[in-house]
This record gives C-alpha cells, structure tokens and sequence, in this order.
C-alpha cells in the first residue's frame, strides 16, 4: 500500500475552533476503533446497509455509501458528493475508505474537494482503492490544494492484497476493455490478476486472450480500459446468546460464571456443565457468516465481454462454491444493461440476488434544499427565479429479466441485521409544500403581492419589458469556499448572444447545477460555451472544468456539430494541473486552446504568434471589442476580468480579491460588476485575513468604477440563505442567488425585491443578527466574558438548540476558513 504525504510545513495558522476540532476528532476516532477492536471477537458489525447517495443522474453521477457502526466508506465520489452528504446528513468526515471503479472524471470529480475536507476536519487517514493512477491523482491535486501531510492517504490499488477492516474485506477485481481489431474482432491486451477469496496465484485466464506477463503491475499512465469492480463480504457475525433458553438448561445465567460458557458457546464450541453437555444450537442463534455484495461498473460495450467472463464474479454464481450475492450494484448504463450478453450474465446470480441500477434512467431528486429555496424564491418573481428542472434520460429503458431496482437518492439496502430494501430516508421534494411554508411566513404574500405590483408597472412603463434577451448573466454557484446544500460553488453564464456564452470560473459542480436549471435544454447551452475564464487555482473555483468539457463534448456530439476547443482563460496553474490530469487519467488536452490570464493584462509583454492568434479569434467568436484582465489582491496569480461588447455594454467580474486599484481601472464605467462580498461588515480583520471583501468594500469599488450596477457575490457559506445587509446598499445593489437569471433590463428591479427578500429570510437574519451583537460583545468586553454570557445562556432548551445549531455553523466556518486560507 502507497502512502502519499507531504512534509511541506507551511501551513497557515488556524483559528482555535478549528484546532479543537482537529484534536478532538482524530482521538475521537483512535479511542473508537481501540474499543473495536475489544469487541470485535463477541460482536462484529451488527448494522451494515448500503445507501444510495449520486443515483447515477446526469447531474449527480453514481456514488454509494455503505455504513457499519464501525466503518463508513464511499464507491464512488463524483462532483456534488460532498454536497449531497453535507445535506442529507452523511457524515463524510468519519469515511475510512473511498473505492473508486475507474479514473474517470465522473467518478473522481469531487474527490479533491472531498479530500480538502478531510484534511481541514482533522481526519487523520483514509485508504483509496481502485486504478493504479490515484497515486499520481494525488500527487497532480496537490498543484492546487495546498499541503495534504496533516492526512495519511494510502493508495491501495487492485495490485495489492485485498482491504480489510473491522466491518468486511474487500477484493478488487481489475476488468480491461476489448478493443476491435481491424477485422472487427474483439481483443484484449491487459492481463488481470486475481485478487479475489479464492485465488490461485494465477492469471485469471477468461476466453479472451492476453499479453503481459501474469501478475504484471501496470504502469501509472493513463489507461482508459481499466474499471475495477468490488466484492465485497462482510465478516461473520456470531449467534445472540438466547437467555430464557440458557437458564432453561440450568446454566448459571447472571453470575460470573456465564462469561466463559457464552464465549465458548458463540464461538460454536460444545461445553459441559455440571455434568450436562450443551450444545450451541440450543442456546445460540445461528451464526451470520457474512453476506457478500458486489458493485460493478461497466461504462460500455467495450467491457461486456471482460466482466461477463471474468472468474473471480462467476464464482459469486449460480453453482459456484462461493457464498452467494445478495446484491449486485451496476453502475452500467442502459445501452449496456440492453445488450444480451450483460442480460443473461444478470441471469447467472441466484434467484435471490438483488438487482440495484445506478445510471441516468432514474427518476429521482437530490438537491431538495436548492428545489425548495428556488421555488419559494420563484414566488417573488418567476422570470428571475425560474423552476428548476429534473434531467431525464432518453435512452430507452432496458427490459431486464431478472428483479431489479432503480436507484434513488438515500435508497437504502440493509444487509444486517435484516436483509431488506428501505424507502423511508428518501427525499421528497414537493413544490406545493415548500409555496405552502413560505406563504405562512408573516407578511410574506403581502410583500409578493407589492413587489410584483412594482414590477408590473415598471414594466408597463418601459417600452420592452425585461429588455433585451442578451446579454443574461446566470448565476450558477454563488457561495464559497466548499459546496453546500442551498449555495453551490462560484460559477456565472453570461449569454452573450443566441450563440455564444462565457462562463465565469467553473467550481464543482457547475455541471449539475446548469443540468437542474435547463433541464433537457442543457445540451444546447453546453453547445454555446466558447470562453471559459478561470480566476485563480483555488478549489471552489476551478474543479468543475473538467466535468463541463466532457460534457460540452457529449452535446456537441449528440447534437451532430462540430467539435472545437473553448478558449481557456486562466493562470498558468490551471495548465499544469490539466496536463498532468491528461496524463495520469483521462484526455483533456484537445478540449482548450489555452490563454494566460496575465498575456490580457494592460502593460503585459507581447504575447506569442499563437496566443495573440487566440485572443483575435476569441474576440471575434464573442462579438467582443475587448477582453482584458489584471492581477487582484488575493492569492498568488489571482486575476478579475472585464470585457466589453461590440455592442457597447461592459461586465467587470471580480474573482476572489480585496479591494483593489488595478480592477477599478479595467471596470471602469461597467454596465454590471460582479464582484465577491464574502463576509459582513465588521469582519473586516477576518477579511484581511482570507484577503476577501465585505459587503461595503465590494459596493465601494463598485462606485469608484462608476459601475452602472452592482452584483454582490460568492457569499461565505455562513450566509447560506442571504447575506446581511449594509447601510451602504442603494438601489444599484443586488444580490445574487444561485439559478438567479438576470438581464440587464431587470437590474432596477432587483432591489425592489429584497423587501420580499427579508421577509422571507426574517428568521435567518435576526439569527445572525444575533451572532453579529454576540461577536462585537465579545471583542468589547473579551473572552472572560464570552465564557460567562454563553454559560447564561445555556440554561433554556431553546438556548441550547440555538448553541448547538451555532457549534454546527461554527465547525462548517472552520472548514471554510481552513479552505480559504490555503493558497
């Protein structure tokens, strides 16, 4: 097993929370699995279930979550993981081991960010199991995540031994794709050594023919024909001692004496007492010996013919000698699951075997906090803050012959201590209940009713309406730092034109979020990216590209255009790590044509023939006069932008900065400034600190650049919902929200709306109103006091709710501190 660390010790200091968290949780964790370890022997794992998280839609890829009360692990981490755990409750921070089926960027899209959290909670270790390529994988993040040696990451891949822990082990079985041959031919040319219970030592020799020595470690180079499917068996698990029973026989129950006569007797021995022989099947349970279940992944056709004659999941068949299946997880899509050779290999596991699909023909919602907060906000009004959408598949669906289930968000199937399908965890996401509970909120419908009465005749007024239909900015993700279940990291569409759009950095999940706001439009939109601009290497910002690449590629293809590269935008830094992703994992190089953020600088050198060939056609593509940029006052090659239209407007978008000369000067006269307002007034030092703006120092560079209107920004996560409000707010200030669609002729509307805005937030806003008069008390009177008033109000219940909730919000803005602090 590969360890991956980093000895680089320049770690930003943290704030004392956060250190508390950090001792607290790996203890937490060392005591926890002691105590195991002391129990293990009597009483393995007697609640085991799997749950489904990513149901394999096309806004949320395939992910599974399996629970022991002394394991957690994760197949799978896609982009938007980490956020549906964070909302439904799935503690990620106490995950022992991730398992990943193939180094594709649906798989491992939310892996980095996953780690980063890791890393800022304290956790002290996490083992990796899959391809080979995770060793490099880690090693290319770390262009970006800042220092990973406060984690243990070890990289088991398929080559090594089986897992093993407290709850179950794991065998990794390595499948390569059949390549065609000229004649049409399938070929394979990996050789796949077992790994699995019953191996041999030998080469799994199926009817494909290979090359490669047996055994042979592969390279650590991109291999696009590798998935690695999982068997997975549980440890046994022994009898419940039955007490009536036991003292029926005249066993001295409740004395001393007992003990050795249950170990003896659970462990399947037969013991004499005084003079009577008792057997263990008259006092004892039978002994679980360890359900097994199996998740397999088989993205194509290319690997049918290599997972249906594998031998080591054959022997997990019908008249095999191994234990039986109770559920085989296929991460396969329906094309795949149509074919009949995938159809009868289904066919080959005991009728008893369960069946659960994970691809893009589900009918499921995942994000029900962003359904519910999107359509209690559509009330305000409809045409800014339309509906979301679901995305269905088009592709018919397979007709399977044997039973199965198709997975849904928080679908459980428990393996112990009942063998059974459980339905209660799954989310529903019912539009009526979620207008019905903002319409009780007091005063609410009153501001509705006067915000539109406002819009209407602003409307009649004018003499189109809304306006133009472009430029319209959509904003995508609007909160920072790690992804949450109402705010998304920062990504903003500008449509340019019916043909055009740009997207303003790219943070994970900006995919998923365009596919819930288009629905099955989204191809048509992916259609349109011509330009995507990268503001600096931070996380939030830039861990989405690859998913958005793929994809625009797909719904090129799909709709029969022609492919060409977006123009790429960024630092330097951004070039490095694609290129190692390139590779190590999957090709992405012929995705860009690349343009460095500091060649669009005002003063920068001359760029080269073929960057200034780029800029001129990026220009054009765009119908843009101009496109420039300028470094800001964040991390290192942090960089804003500004770009003005032929047809005269101009957008200044901020990135990540405090405030600073250099962008008031490439904004000057915006139409619309876009700019980050990440903390409150009165946390100005914090702001310092992280190098971020407050709410003020935002609309304060929006008025020095003369900015027709201001957009506020990529909000701490603090102020999930809304953000507090300044004294410096007018009527050219507006806040964003994620899936708001704005156009230029809506910008005087906006802040009409923030009445309806507070009214609908009353409660959030007095909370950290709350929080705010608490913090300023504190900093007066210092932390004897803090200590004193929080004892005093600890004696309510509703206080002690209110603490608890704050703890939360203050573990979530430890995180986010780590996470914004690392360079």
């Amino acid at each position: 097993m590969a360890s991956i660390s980093n000895n680089n010790n320049n770690n930003p200091e943290m704030r004392p929370g956060l250190n508390k968290a950090r001792q607290r949780e790996p203890l937490r964790r060392v005591k926890t699995k002691e105590n195991r370890g002391k129990e293990r022997d009597l009483h393995g794992p007697s609640t085991v279930y799997l749950q489904v998280v990513g149901a394999g839609s096309r806004d949320n890829t395939a992910s599974l979550y399996v629970f022991s009360e002394y394991n957690r692990y994760l197949f799978n981490c896609g982009e938007g993981t980490q956020r549906l755990m964070q909302e439904h409750k799935l503690k990620a921070t106490q995950l022992d081991s991730i398992f990943l089926t193939r180094m594709s960027w649906q798989n491992v899209g939310g892996l980095s960010g996953m780690i980063l959290t890791l890393r800022d909670t304290g956790v002290p270790e996490c083992v990796l199991s899959g391809p080979p390529q995770l060793e490099n994988y880690l090693k290319a993040i770390k262009s970006f995540s800042g220092p990973l040696d406060t984690i243990k990451l070890s990289v088991q891949p398929y080559t090594e031994e089986a897992y093993s822990d407290d709850t179950m082990t794991v065998y990794q079985v390595p499948i390569f794709a059949q390549s065609r041959s000229r004649n049409g031919s399938p070929r394979s040319d990996r050789s796949s050594p077992p790994r699995g219970p019953a191996s041999t030592g030998m080469d799994d020799t199926c009817s494909n023919s290979h090359t490669g020595s047996p055994g042979e470690r592969r390279g650590v180079t991109r291999d696009p024909s590798l998935v690695v499917s999982f068997i997975c068996k549980l440890h046994p698990k022994k009898g419940n001692f039955l007490v009536l029973q036991a003292k029926e026989l005249g066993l001295p129950v409740g004395t001393a004496a007992i003990g050795p006569l249950v170990s003896a007797l659970k462990s399947g021995r037969t013991v004499t007492y005084e003079g009577r022989e008792i057997r263990p099947e008259q006092v004892c349970t039978p002994t679980d010996p360890g359900p097994v279940f199996v998740v397999v992944e088989c993205p194509s056709e290319e690997f049918v013919e290599s997972v249906c004659n594998n031998r080591q999941l054959r022997r997990y068949q019908t008249g095999s000698s191994e234990d039986p299946v109770v559920l085989v997880v296929h991460m396969t899509p329906d094309s795949v699951l149509n074919t009949d050779e995938y159809k009868k290999w289904m066919e080959r596991f005991p009728s008893t075997t369960e069946h659960l699909i994970l691809n893009e023909h589900v009918n499921t919602f995942h994000n029900i906090r962003s359904h519910k907060i999107q359509a209690q906000l559509n009330m305000i009004h409809p045409e800014i803050f339309p509906q979301l959408h679901s995305c269905s598949s088009k592709e018919l669906q397979a007709a399977l012959h044997v039973p199965n289930v198709r997975g849904e968000c928080l679908l459980k199937f428990q393996l112990r201590p009942v063998m059974e399908w459980q339905r209660d965890c799954i989310p529903s996401c019912n539009t009526e209940e979620f207008v019905k509970e903002a319409s009780e909120v007091p005063n609410f419908l009153e501001e509705v009713d006067e915000c539109r009465k406002i819009c209407s005749s602003d409307a009649a007024a004018g003499p189109h309406g809304r306006g133009e239909k472009y430029p319209e900015v959509v904003f995508v993700g609007t909160g920072s730092s790690l992804p949450m279940k109402i705010r998304n990291v920062s990504g903003t569409l500008v449509n340019i034109s019916p043909s055009q759009s740009v997207l303003l950095d790219c943070g994970e999940g900006t995919f998923g979020q365009l596919c819930r706001h288009y629905g099955e439009n989204v191809d048509q939109v992916l259609s349109k990216i011509s330009t995507i601009f990268v503001s600096h290497m931070h996380a939030d910002h830039h861990t989405g590209l690859q998913m958005i690449l793929y994809e625009r590629r797909r719904a090129l293809e799909v709709m029969k255009k022609p492919f060409s590269p977006v123009y790429l935008v960024g630092p330097a830094g951004i070039l490095t790590w694609l290129n190692q992703y390139h590779e190590y994992c999957e090709e992405i190089q012929d995705h860009i044509n690349f343009i460095p953020n500091r060649s669009l600088c005002d003063g920068a050198e001359p760029p080269t023939g073929r960057t200034k060939s780029l800029i001129k056609a990026l220009l054009k593509k765009n119908d843009l006069k101009k496109f420039e940029t300028c470094l800001v006052r964040h991390c290192k090659n942090a960089y804003a932008c500004s770009f003005v239209h032929q047809s005269g407007w101009k957008l200044a978008f901020s990135g990540d900065t405090m405030p600073c000369d250099a962008f008031v000067h490439i904004g000057k006269n915006a139409t619309l400034l876009i700019h980050e307002a990440t903390l409150e007034d009165g946390m100005e030092e914090e702001a310092v600190e992280k190098r971020h703006s407050t709410t003020s120092q935002a609309i304060g560079i929006g008025m020095r650049m003369n900015a027709e209107f201001i957009m506020l920004n990529h909000f701490s996560q603090r102020y999930a919902k809304i953000p507090l409000f300044s004294e410096d707010f007018t009527d050219r200030v507006g806040i964003s929200f994620d899936h708001m669609r704005i156009r230029f002729g809506d910008l005087k509307i906006l802040p009409r709306l923030i009445p309806a805005l507070k009214t609908l937030f009353a409660e959030e806003i007095g909370e950290m109103e709350g929080r705010r008069d608490k913090r300023e008390l504190r900093n007066l009177a210092g932390s004897s006091f803090e200590v004193n008033y929080e004892g005093k109000t600890s004696d309510t219940s509703r206080a002690a709710k209110r603490d608890q909730r704050e703890e939360e919000e203050e573990a979530t803005r430890d995180v986010e501190t780590k996470r914004l602090k690392t360079s």
